[in-house]
């Protein structure tokens, strides 16, 4: 990308606000995953594009910004809750709405209101982890090894937890037709 290699040859401000604009929508969602509250998750986005400022002498050998990006701020994101005093890091209470952030087409119009709030209940009942990788992959059009990368797991146990995520929700929707 040639905004990483001007910012990181040049320390070019100019490229930093680029990637900025480029990146902030992308890891606000997916800050939010973790994080509750929006003051929060733009202040650790904030801190993410602060850090990849320090380090941008190093990013000439990041092969995958993204991943690398998205890495950052999952760290962030976690330093968040070691210093809110948190023993763990439970996904299990965090509540995703994909279709917050997200514009629709004229085929997604047709779609009626109930199966989208059909849909996003099916989607809250999927495990943390199937959610994060649900979303990762179906909204923000990541590759698997990326997402993998970004959750630090495996590419097999991302394919597993996308392939019970998908199960979940036919066997959810599949019920609710059903009736």
């Amino acid at each position: 990308m040639q905004w990483v290699c001007e910012m990181a040859l040049s320390d070019s401000q100019t490229a930093l606000k680029s990637l900025y604009m480029s990146y902030f929508g992308r890891l606000m969602r997916f800050v939010s995953l973790y994080v509750s509250s929006p003051t929060e998750s733009e202040e650790i986005v904030s801190d993410t594009f602060l850090a990849l400022w320090n380090s941008r002498q190093q990013l000439p050998g990041v092969a995958n910004f993204d991943s690398y990006i998205y890495t950052i701020a999952r760290h962030k994101a976690i330093s968040y809750y070691r210093k809110q005093n948190m023993e763990k890091i439970s996904l299990d209470e965090v509540s995703i709405d994909l279709f917050t952030s997200t514009e629709t087409t004229p085929e997604e119009d047709l779609i009626s209101q109930e199966g989208i709030k059909r849909l996003n209940m099916a989607i809250e009942s999927l495990p943390a982890k199937c959610k994060v990788a649900f979303k990762l992959i179906r909204e923000d059009k990541l590759k698997y090894k990326e997402a993998a990368d970004i959750l630090d797991i495996s590419v097999k146990t991302l394919e597993a937890h996308l392939a019970n995520a998908v199960r979940k929700l036919r066997e959810a929707l599949a019920e609710d037709t059903s009736i």
